[in-house]
């Protein structure tokens, strides 16, 4: 991660989290996440916990950018009570790119750092 000391997100970023704070707050779930595909379309998703399925919102929304035909993200966001981000959603995000930051936020916006690697 990045030094927590609030780092400055781009324009597109900023979205990025708000969709994902949105997601989160829309069904009260654990988190929220958002990514950016490469013709700069969105996807935001939340995470899902039933008794035959459990998905991150990172895995969730990354699912849906690639069932929409996505072949490469430029960036993504997480928005959690966690401090760190959990690592089946950071594989997800690897999958279909290998440099986009994640940025994780907590529940109110604040950017608490961005995974680069």
């Amino acid at each position: 991660m990045s030094d927590p000391s609030t780092p400055q997100l781009s324009q597109e970023d900023a979205k990025l989290v708000l969709l994902a704070r949105s997601a989160r707050a829309r069904v009260g779930a654990v988190e929220g996440a958002a990514v950016r595909d490469q013709d700069g379309r969105t996807y935001a998703g939340a995470s899902v916990s039933l008794p035959s399925l459990t998905v991150t919102a990172l895995q969730l929304a990354v699912a849906a950018a690639a069932a929409a035909g996505a072949s490469k993200l430029e960036g993504a966001a997480v928005v959690t009570e966690a401090s760190t981000l959990d690592g089946a959603g950071r594989a997800a995000v690897r999958d279909l790119s290998a440099e986009a930051p994640i940025h994780l936020a907590a529940p109110d916006g604040t950017v608490l750092g961005t995974v680069r690697e």
